[in-house]
């Protein structure tokens, strides 16, 4: 014999596995990473004790200001992330999703993912270094160390090349580049200057602004990302190449030609 279910009794039994699934969504892990503003280093001075730019071969300036890199933090490339966390962070100012293959590559061990950043890092190095001897017409007879404790990838170059230009030329009349202040930034540079596009650059405005910066360089093409959640009191200066961002340092120091903006 059929029973009947009163229609209580059929909502509930039809909410059931739709229940079941939304607790199941919640819980699961997703493709995605949770980031927030990470830390800067200045680098014209010092990390962990060890200065970030050692040069050999040519006289360097004693420098006043800063330049410092930024970073994102990120959850790590085994970490689990569920629908909670994403809902979570996605209304938060200081936090950001982003797909997991855009902040590690895909398909390798933790191990492979590290030897990967350290890798980038390290290119990066070679290439700022590159970039900035460049610039500034230097001989092979100079030397450039780089070093930058616990942090991959290759988004510093940048200011890598800005810190060598700085310690060798400063502003090329005698002052520095920086005009004594808090300059942070980011982006990708190749041997011929060229800067590029990182990703992440509005929580690395706010890593900025956090540690004391007042302009923020920027690659071009991400402008509008950076001034998405722009903090207050933070001027941005987009670049394409490093000699825009020399001219355009040397313009803010010494107020005369114009300063490009977002």
């Amino acid at each position: 014999m059929l029973s009947r279910l009163t229609r209580p009794q059929a909502v509930a039994v039809c909410a059931f596995p739709v229940v079941a699934l939304l607790a199941t969504a919640v819980f699961a892990p997703l493709p995605f990473s949770l980031a927030q503003p990470g830390l800067t280093a200045n680098v014209l001075g010092e990390n962990k004790g060890e200065p970030v730019i050692t040069i050999s071969g040519a006289p360097t300036r004693n420098t006043s200001g800063q330049l410092r890199m930024t970073t994102i933090e990120a959850t790590g490339p085994d970490a689990s992330v569920s629908l909670g966390d994403v809902l979570g962070a996605w209304f938060a100012t200081d936090k950001a999703v982003m797909p997991r293959d855009s902040v590690y590559p895909s398909g390798g061990s933790v191990k492979e993912i590290e030897r990967h950043n350290a890798n980038e890092m390290k290119e990066s190095q070679d290439s700022a270094t590159e970039a900035a001897l460049g610039y500034l017409h230097e001989k092979g007879d100079v030397k450039v160390t780089l070093k930058l404790a616990d942090v991959g990838g290759p988004s510093a170059g940048l200011l890598f090349s800005l810190g060598i230009v700085d310690k060798l030329d400063g502003d090329g009349s005698g002052g520095d580049l920086t005009g004594g202040r808090v300059v942070a930034g980011t982006g990708t540079i190749d041997p011929d200057g060229k800067v590029g596009a990182v990703g992440g650059v509005s929580l690395k405005t706010q890593a900025a602004r956090r540690d004391g910066a007042t302009v923020f360089l920027v690659p071009k093409a991400e402008c509008s990302d950076a001034k998405a959640e722009l903090p207050k009191g933070l001027r941005l200066i987009p670049v394409t190449d490093l000699d825009g961002a020399v001219n355009a340092l040397v313009a803010l120091e010494k107020n005369k030609g114009s300063v490009p903006s977002c």
